[in-house]
């Protein structure tokens, strides 16, 4: 069985992170999808909303696990018996720092692959943080989420 995990902080998770969940499935047996537990980052939401979150928003998914992890990486695939790391690169500036990851990844275990996966275009300006910044505003970001993430995002920045 071909097995990759595709981590991330999933703050919330996004139409575009969906998007390269889809095409993880097509090429590979299982994809776990896992939280990444990031002690420089101060997330919105908890470890435990996320996954839940990725539940709801993957439900339709087939083989996918969802869990998360507090560590590297690469001994998290190792865990699960992964045989390589999916990434999503959007733009050209994410690619600097994603191909310096995956040397690094590389380097700690050279028999796990970091596979590099394109979202479709449309995708191609979305991130967690830009999300966010719009839902403390009070924007609309029912077209960037799905649903389920829309209703925390509003319950997170309810107007007081």
């Amino acid at each position: 069985m071909r097995k990759v995990i595709y981590p991330g902080t999933f703050d919330p998770v996004t139409y575009g992170h969906i998007d390269i969940v889809r095409r993880a499935v097509d090429l590979f047996d299982q994809v776990v999808v896992t939280v990444a537990v990031n002690p420089t980052k101060q997330p919105l939401f908890t470890t435990e909303e996320r996954v839940e979150m990725l539940k709801e928003s993957l439900k339709d998914f087939d083989r996918i696990i969802i869990d998360s992890f507090d560590g590297l990486t690469v001994e998290h695939a190792k865990q699960v018996g992964a045989i390589g790391i999916i990434r999503g690169l959007r733009q050209i500036s994410d690619f600097e720092f994603e191909f310096q990851m995956a040397l690094m990844n590389r380097k700690l275990a050279g028999d796990i692959t970091t596979i590099f996966l394109m979202p479709h275009e449309r995708y191609t300006y979305l991130n967690s943080t830009v999300i966010r910044n719009l839902a403390s505003l009070h924007a609309d970001v029912s077209n960037f989420v799905p649903p389920n993430v829309h209703e925390a995002l509003k319950k997170k920045f309810a107007k007081k």
